[in-house]
């Protein structure tokens, strides 16, 4: 198209230029701004429908893959298998406590009717045998951990399945807690019946054993290897230096130390490096705390 800076007359304007005019004013009517307002209207509308349509259209079925099935499973599995745990030893703390103070309560109270003055010297040498049962037994665990279940073929078959993932809502290591029981009840039986201070001395180291038993299960169990929740004793600090010196044991980093469980700390920090080793996982487990309570404060 010739654009010219000054008019052109009529006269010298050739029959193609007039031909040309009508198309241009064409060009412009297609284009205008209300024919592009129209086509924009009709595109909105549009666009609403199938919005519409998409809402209106029924969710698609989630499809889980096989692995992922799997999984699902494998997590409700552990839910069972923890409340299984979790309702027996419940249900066997409840117990043996219950035996315990119903036994403890008669066999003074028999004792004290056929006397009729109170045996000072039973009642002491009951008591100091229940704190000297409760250390007794941590030294014991200390030795047995390390002698008879780790050093020892036989014992080891049972104990390894504690250092192996678990499978069900027990394992073979269980039973070494049935088997220290049976001591226990012995000399509880025999210092039940036996009156004067050996029997008072034979129930005290028996009722030891027992409580030890329970703080054991508690603490191991549920403070370190989460078989059940502990509630607020596992912010108490020196808890969660036992927490962090039997995960030690379990890496099996100083071949094996601590093999103790309420006195782990002292029996790490005797070796080389163990303190140092104890501080540092020790500060990592505060770190990991208090991100948690970050993530979760509003």
């Amino acid at each position: 198209m010739l654009v010219c800076s000054r008019p052109v007359p009529l006269a010298h304007t050739s029959g193609f230029a007039k031909r040309v005019q009508p198309t241009l004013g064409f060009r412009v009517r297609v284009f205008s701004p209300m024919r592009l307002q129209i086509a924009r209207v009709v595109d909105s509308a549009g666009e609403g429908s199938n919005r519409q349509e998409t809402a209106d259209e029924p969710a698609k079925p989630v499809v889980m893959s096989e692995f992922q099935k799997q999984r699902l499973e494998l997590k409700k599995q552990r839910v069972k298998d923890a409340m299984a745990y979790r309702f027996s030893a419940i249900a066997a703390t409840v117990l043996v406590l219950s035996i315990a103070i119903v036994a403890t309560f008669y066999r003074f109270h028999w004792h004290l009717a056929e006397e009729g003055d109170v045996p000072l010297d039973e009642v002491a040498a009951t008591l100091l045998l229940v704190f000297g049962g409760i250390f007794g037994m941590e030294m014991y665990a200390r030795f047995a951990h390390k002698v008879l279940w780790h050093d020892f073929e036989p014992g080891w078959a049972l104990h390894k399945s504690h250092h192996e993932p678990r499978t069900g809502p027990f394992e073979a290591n269980d039973i070494y807690a049935v088997a220290n029981a049976v001591p226990a009840m012995v000399l509880c039986a025999y210092g039940f019946l036996t009156p004067h201070v050996v029997g008072g001395v034979c129930f005290g180291a028996g009722l030891g054993i027992t409580l030890f038993g329970i703080m054991y299960m508690f603490f191991h169990d549920g403070l370190v290897h989460k078989r059940f929740p502990v509630g607020p004793i596992a912010e108490v600090p020196y808890m969660k230096r036992v927490l962090v010196a039997h995960q030690i044991h379990h890496t099996n980093k100083f071949n094996g130390v601590p093999f103790g469980m309420f006195l782990g700390p002292q029996e790490l920090e005797a070796v080389p490096g163990g303190k140092e080793e104890l501080e540092r996982m020790l500060a990592a487990l505060e770190a990991r705390e208090a991100e948690a309570r970050q993530a979760v404060a509003p």
